[in-house]
C-alpha cells in the first residue's frame, strides 16, 4: 500500500473508533435506567490500548468524564495487570481519587480479547442517581460519609455478575433498580463497544490496535502541537473568587505557553474545605484542560497523546487537590470553573476568542422524600443550568451548562417518575449580563410536592454571592436565588426541608456580557425586549436606550 493509501486507511480506522466508541455511549444512553444516564447524557465511553492509553472518546458525554476517565484505565491496569485479565472479565470502581472524582459516577472497564489475545480495553462512565450515605449533600466531613466506596475490584468474572457485590449495591442505596439498572447499562455498553471493534478488525485484517494507536497517537501529538505553536510565549495569570461553604475561595491559575505545550499552575489556590465541595486532581486535570483544548485545538479528537500535551498542577491538599479522605460528593463546584479560570489567563495573550464567564457548576436539583406510613420515597436528580457567557462576537446561549453539556432533564420526565409537580420553568429576565455581547440567560423554576409530605433539597450551588464576570468592559450576569413560594430565603449549600404544602423557587445565574453595553445594536436591544430578555428600564439603564422597541 502507498504512503497516501496507508494515510487515507489510518483516517478511516480512526473514523471508524470514533463511531464504535459513539455507539458504545448511545447504547449506555439507551439502556440507562436513571434519568442522569438516558435523559441528561451524564456519561462518558471510550477505547484503550492495550498499556491504557485512549485512542478515541465518544462525541457523547462530559468532559469531566471523559477526560478524568482517560487517565482511570491505567489505574485498573496497575491493580489488575493485563496477564491476568480473561474473556468476560468486567471491571468497576467509584474511587473518586481513581476515577471520575466522586463516588456518585461509576467507571467500568471492559479487556476485549481476539482469538484469546488481549488488543485493548472499552471504558465508560455513568453517574447513578444514588450511592447511599449522605446522598448528594455536601455535609459531609469525609468521603466515608459520601456513600459505598466500591475499589477497583471485578463485577463480572469469566461472564458472571458479581451477584454479592450488587446484593451490596442494593443494600446501600435508596434507588436500588435504578443503580443496579445502570450497572447493567454500563457492562452492556461495553460489549457494544467490544463487538464493534471486531468488525473493524475483521475488516481491515487487524491483529491488534496498540500500532494503529501509535500512529493516531504520533499524528495527534503533532497536530497539538502545531496549534500551540501558533500562541504566544509567555505566562499569564487570573484568579476568580466563588461563593464557597464556610467561606470564599479564591481560584488562582498561570498558564504558560512554551515549545512543550500548555503548562497550568494553580498556586496560592484555597485550602480544602471541611464540606465535600473539594476536588480531586483526576477532576482537576479534566476540566483545566478542556479550558485549553476549547481555545487552542477545539477541531482536534481527544485521546492520550493531546491531552499530554497539557500539564496541571496544584498544592497538596488545596481544595482543588483534594487528598484522601477528604469529602468530594460536590467536586463539580470546583471542577466546572476551571475552564473560565484558565479562559481569564488567555485572555491576556489572545484578541476576541475568549468568552465571558459562565455559571459554572450546574444548577442540578437535587430532591428526596423519605419513605413513611405505605408512601414510597424517592431521590431525584434533574440537571438544569443557568446561562452561558457571551462570545466576542454571539450573544452567550440561556439556559445551557457550560463547560460540563449536559442535557436539561425535560420537566415531563421528573414528572412520570416522582410525585413532584414543575409550576414554573422559564427564562429568568434580566438575568444576562449586559454587553455588545448579552450575557444567556438563567431560568426560574418553582417545583412542588403532590404528596402532603415535605421534600428534602440537596443545595450545592454557585454563583449566588460572586456572580459571572464579564469581559471587555461587559458586565456580570445575575446572581442566582433560592427561596420558598412563600417568601423565605433558603442557603445556596447544605440539606434543607421544603414543608408540606410550599414549593421552592430556585432562580439560576445568568452569563457575563462581552464588551461595552452602550454598544449594543439597538435592533438586538428591541428584540430583546420584545422576547422578554430584559426589562425596559434595563434597556435603559444598562443599554442607554429607553423605549427601545416600545
Amino acid at each position: 500500500m502507498s504512503d497516501q493509501g496507508h494515510l487515507i486507511q489510518l483516517q478511516v480506522i480512526w473514523s471508524r473508533l470514533i463511531a464504535a466508541v459513539e455507539e458504545q455511549a448511545r447504547s449506555l444512553i439507551r439502556a440507562g435506567f436513571s434519568t442522569s444516564t438516558r435523559e441528561a447524557g451524564d456519561v462518558s465511553a471510550g477505547v484503550f490500548n492495550t498499556r491504557g492509553e485512549m485512542i478515541a472518546q465518544a462525541v457523547t458525554g462530559t468532559p469531566g468524564h471523559i477526560n478524568s476517565m482517560a487517565r482511570s484505565v491505567k489505574h485498573f491496569l496497575a491493580e489488575y495487570p493485563a496477564a491476568t485479565m480473561r474473556e468476560g472479565d468486567v471491571y468497576i470502581t467509584n474511587d473518586p481519587w481513581k476515577a471520575t472524582g466522586h463516588l456518585s459516577d461509576l467507571s467500568v472497564v471492559t479487556p476485549i480479547f481476539r482469538a484469546g489475545r488481549f488488543v485493548g480495553l472499552f471504558a465508560c462512565t455513568t453517574h447513578v442517581v444514588d450511592i447511599g450515605g449522605n446522598g448528594p449533600s455536601p455535609e459531609s466531613r469525609d468521603v466515608y460519609g459520601e456513600g459505598l466506596f466500591i475499589p477497583i475490584m471485578k463485577v463480572v468474572d469469566r461472564g458472571e455478575m458479581n451477584e454479592s457485590l450488587l446484593k451490596m449495591v442494593r443494600a446501600n442505596v435508596k434507588e436500588p433498580v435504578q443503580v443496579e439498572g445502570d450497572i447493567f447499562a454500563l457492562v452492556a455498553c461495553n460489549d457494544v463497544g467490544g463487538q464493534r471493534l471486531m468488525k473493524i478488525m475483521d475488516e481491515y485484517g487487524l491483529e491488534e490496535i496498540d500500532t494503529i494507536g501509535d500512529e493516531i497517537f504520533e499524528r495527534s501529538r503533532k497536530a497539538m502541537l502545531d496549534e500551540i505553536a501558533k500562541l504566544p510565549r509567555g505566562t499569564w495569570s487570573n484568579t476568580m473568587t466563588i461563593d464557597g461553604y464556610e467561606a470564599p475561595i479564591e481560584l488562582c491559575a498561570a498558564v504558560t505557553v512554551d515549545e512543550t505545550g500548555v503548562h497550568i499552575d494553580m498556586e496560592g489556590t484555597s485550602a480544602a474545605s471541611r464540606f465535600g465541595i473539594n476536588c480531586p486532581m483526576c477532576y482537576t486535570e479534566a476540566y483545566a484542560s478542556f479550558g485549553v483544548k476549547c481555545l487552542v485545538a477545539p477541531h482536534l479528537p481527544n485521546n492520550a497523546a493531546t491531552m499530554a500535551c497539557i500539564t496541571v498542577t496544584a498544592p497538596e491538599d488545596c481544595i482543588a487537590n483534594a487528598s484522601f479522605p477528604r469529602p468530594v460528593v460536590a467536586r463539580s463546584t470546583i471542577g466546572m470553573f476551571l475552564p473560565d479560570l484558565v479562559f481569564g489567563c488567555f485572555e491576556q495573550a489572545l484578541t476576541d476568542r475568549v468568552p465571558a464567564e459562565s455559571t459554572g457548576t450546574l444548577w442540578n436539583i437535587r430532591l428526596g422524600m423519605a419513605s413513611e406510613g405505605g408512601r414510597k420515597g424517592f431521590m431525584v436528580t434533574t440537571f438544569h443550568s443557568g446561562g452561558a457567557g457571551a462570545r466576542p462576537a454571539l450573544d452567550g446561549l440561556s439556559a445551557t451548562p457550560f463547560p460540563s453539556g449536559i442535557r436539561n432533564v425535560p420537566v415531563e420526565v421528573t414528572e412520570s417518575i416522582t410525585p413532584l409537580v414543575i409550576w414554573r420553568k422559564e427564562f429568568l429576565k434580566d438575568s444576562g449580563g449586559p454587553g455588545r455581547q448579552r450575557g444567556g440567560l438563567g431560568q426560574v423554576m418553582e417545583i412542588g410536592n403532590r404528596e402532603e409530605a415535605p421534600l428534602t433539597l440537596y443545595a450545592r450551588y454557585e454563583r449566588v454571592v460572586n456572580p459571572a464576570r464579564g469581559r471587555q468592559g461587559g458586565q456580570s450576569g445575575a446572581p442566582g436565588r433560592l427561596t420558598l413560594g412563600s417568601g423565605a430565603k433558603l442557603k445556596a449549600k447544605g440539606l434543607q426541608v421544603i414543608p408540606a404544602g410550599e414549593t421552592v423557587i430556585i432562580e439560576m445565574p445568568g452569563g457575563g456580557g462581552y464588551g461595552r453595553p452602550e454598544d449594543r445594536n439597538a435592533e438586538a436591544v428591541a428584540m430583546d425586549l420584545r422576547q422578554g430578555f430584559i426589562s425596559p428600564e434595563a434597556a435603559a439603564e444598562a443599554y442607554g436606550k429607553p423605549g427601545t422597541g416600545a
